[in-house]
């Protein structure tokens, strides 16, 4: 199985459950894990036959500018769900973070995994 990496990416959104942290957009870290529909990109050098990661961090921006949530979680699955379906991958695995919201920690948030991982 193949697998696309995207690390530290790095969105404004609205996120949060107090009324205070909704006042403005804040930054979000996400780290994307998903698996190639199939290896053809690898004979081929084709973008055709692979997914296109930049087309995958514009339809996050533009997710995550349209919507606002008040969890981690909950923007991790709606992200996860989007990217499923718009990209055909079979396996996804993010990681969101919220850096500096609580003191004395550098980060908090959430990991999902969702479909299956499969040999192709």
């Amino acid at each position: 199985m193949d697998i696309i990496f995207l690390q530290e990416v790095k969105i404004q959104t609205i996120l949060g459950v107090p009324e205070w942290e909704r006042m403005q957009p804040q930054t979000v870290v996400l780290d994307i894990e998903l698996a190639m529909p199939h290896s053809r990109s690898c004979q081929s050098d084709a973008i055709e036959d692979t997914i296109d990661y930049g087309r995958i961090v514009a339809r996050m921006r533009e997710r995550l500018a349209e919507k606002s949530f008040r969890l981690v979680e909950a923007l991790a699955e709606d992200l996860a769900q989007m990217i499923m379906g718009e990209f055909g991958t079979p396996w996804i695995k993010i990681r969101v973070a919220k850096p500096g919201i609580l003191p004395g920690v550098k980060q908090l948030g959430v990991v999902i995994e969702r479909g299956q991982k499969t040999n192709n």
